[in-house]
């Protein structure tokens, strides 16, 4: 069960163990007490029961948006629902429903407001959710799971066979190590930033790095090589990776170079290719050992507070449809396994899974919104490479000491944090760094401590640009007697950036400051923002990422600086946070595609 609860029955039969029991609506308990003391006629005219009149146009209408996969799932128990003229508070029950991929949702219910036109959603995964909700977007509540479907490594037959299918098992490392070592086998992913398939089976990969390797760097390292391979064959979405298959047996679609021989899906995809008649030839499943990963199927509300009691009621119901065992004979029809994970083996044997595969085995845990947003920041720079220009306030407030770390000031931690974010970084990336403060050089307020420049290159004395980048990032700090020079700084930072634009990268400039404006000749914000506009290419992006150390910080002022070159703006209270920060605006600025 999600973390909240309709009120509703307790899980019907057939569907797994049992659920927790949740509360009942007054209304059906009000039915339940007059069907068994008056007949069940009585309910019938309530209109609460699936038989009674067909409908004749009095109908409460329910929006659902849903996730293209159990969208087909929906539509079957929603049309058995208009076929039976089941009611609710004897208005018949009309549901649509709209299939569309739980990313172009999320991204929708982020914004805010949202004003969506439908009242339900189901995405494959909380994780999308979860991301609206860490965005402060649109109100969600999730009152239930519906379905599940774990993610495993589906093979072509005949490859299947080669890697020891169905007695062999591999572990995450394994099967992505064997997979995309000397072209042993075509794999093929959809993009993580679109596909919770795709960004669930990145974690897991990660997490069975962290727990192989000796350190923390060594483990990011290994899974960035990875995500650089899989980016070699990755799909836009889940329907498209699956187009990526063999379409028959024949020696030219086995052997065509630009056909994988396995994916990343979930049991629910390969259960729906192995039982459609033009899939292709049947894929067989290959479970991960150290815990799979797993889709979910929430169902939410969206803005619960702004539905009406038709709409409310009319929620409940289809709910309740859904949950009972008519609509969980459905999902499994489907290839869904129940809402608790319990695995079916006869799915499982039609979507290619066979013992000793471990299908039975309980999920991982979903990764935290903070790990996956690391871990999307990590994808987006590390396939499609960044060039990224920051400059960081070198004022007299940036020596302030901040609470609880011991001592350390403003520069000290954002030092640190920022030497992190370097750390992840691959020498393909282009890192500069300025530092401004006001009058540093004559009338300018900046400095250019290090060129924006291949991390890789190696200097005169031997070293890598790399090197000479973290050695400035360490003599970083405070001018006093000098003010925060703002404007005049990002101007200067922007033109150069948008002048050494590199196509096929991700260019970006970041603004770290603790402080407003004080230089009170420099020009002003309006002439700022409209210079920025002027200089903004949609078709050379460079989105510049502002990041407001304390309560000092201008966030008004940055947010109208960023506005004209699609960047963001982010407020933070400790700066040990600025890499975490820096990673989730990459992601979201990144996420559109590479540049």
């Amino acid at each position: 069960m999600g973390r909240h609860s309709l009120p509703d029955d307790s899980a019907p039969p057939g569907t797994g163990s049992p659920r927790p029991r949740r509360r009942r609506t007054v209304v059906l308990a009000t039915v339940v007490v007059v069907a068994a003391a008056a007949g069940s006629i009585v309910a019938v005219r309530g209109g609460l029961l699936p038989f009674g009149k067909p409908c004749g146009g009095d109908a409460v209408q329910l929006s659902v948006v849903a996730s293209p996969d159990i969208a087909p799932a929906l539509e079957a128990v929603a049309d058995e629902a208009r076929k039976d003229a089941v009611r609710t508070d004897g208005k018949c029950l009309d549901v649509k429903i709209n299939a569309q991929p739980s990313s172009e949702v999320a991204d929708s219910l982020a914004q805010r407001p949202a004003n969506p036109e439908f009242q339900v959603w189901v995405p494959d995964s909380d994780l999308w959710v979860d991301r609206v909700t860490d965005e402060r977007g649109s109100s969600l509540t999730s009152v239930g799971t519906l379905a599940s479907s774990p993610i495993a490594l589906g093979v072509v037959r005949n490859a299947a066979q080669t890697l020891g299918w169905p007695g062999k098992t591999y572990s995450w490392t394994a099967l992505t190590r064997t997979a995309t070592t000397d072209g042993t086998l075509r794999l093929g992913v959809a993009d993580p930033a679109r596909s919770a398939t795709g960004l669930l089976s990145l974690a897991r990969i990660n997490a069975a790095h962290h727990k192989e390797a000796e350190t923390g760097d060594e483990a990011a390292t290994r899974t960035a090589a990875t995500a650089k391979l899989l980016y070699e064959r990755v799909a836009d979405g889940d329907d498209q990776v699956l187009a990526t298959l063999p379409r028959n047996d024949s020696g030219a679609e086995q052997g065509n170079p630009r056909r994988n021989q396995a994916v990343l899906l979930s049991e629910q995809a390969a259960y729906a290719h192995n039982t459609s008649g033009d899939g292709g030839p049947p894929l067989d499943l290959f479970y991960p050992t150290d815990g799979t990963a797993q889709l979910t199927y929430p169902y939410t509300l969206v803005d619960d507070n702004a539905l009406n009691a038709d709409q409310s009621r009319a929620a409940n119901r289809f709910m309740t449809l859904l949950d009972d065992t008519s609509g969980q004979e459905t999902l499994h029809d489907h290839g869904f396994r129940a809402g608790n994970g319990s695995a079916d083996p006869k799915l499982t044997s039609t979507a290619g899974g066979r013992a000793p595969q471990p299908y039975t085995a309980a999920p991982a845990d979903l990764p935290s919104a903070k790990e996956l947003q690391a871990l999307l920041g990590m994808w987006t720079i590390t396939v499609q490479s960044a060039r990224i220009t920051t400059a960081v306030d070198a004022s007299p407030s940036m020596a302030v000491s901040v609470p609880g770390q011991g001592g350390r000031s403003r520069m000290d931690l954002a030092k640190n944090s920022l030497l992190q974010a370097l750390s992840t970084f691959t020498p393909e990336d282009e890192i500069g760094l300025w530092k401004f403060a006001t009058h540093l050089d004559g009338d300018r307020d900046y400095v250019e401590l290090s060129p924006t420049s291949r991390l890789g290159n190696r200097g005169a004395d031997g070293g890598t640009h790399r090197d000479e980048l973290t050695a400035a990032f360490n003599s970083l700090a405070p001018v006093p007697q000098s003010a925060t020079g703002l404007y005049d700084t990002t101007l200067a930072a922007y033109q150069r950036a948008t002048a050494t634009y590199t196509t096929g990268k991700f260019n970006t400039l970041v603004i770290v400051t603790d402080g407003a404006n004080d230089d009170v000749g420099s020009i002003d914000l309006d002439s700022l923002a409209a210079d920025l506009k002027r200089l903004a290419d949609p078709k050379r992006p460079v989105p510049l990422i502002a990041i407001a150390i304390g309560p000092q910080a201008d966030r008004a002022a940055l947010d109208r600086i960023v506005a004209p070159t699609g960047g963001s703006a982010h407020q933070v209270n400790d700066p040990s946070q600025i890499r975490e920060v820096i990673l989730k605006a990459i992601m979201a600025a990144g996420s559109h595609g590479p540049r």
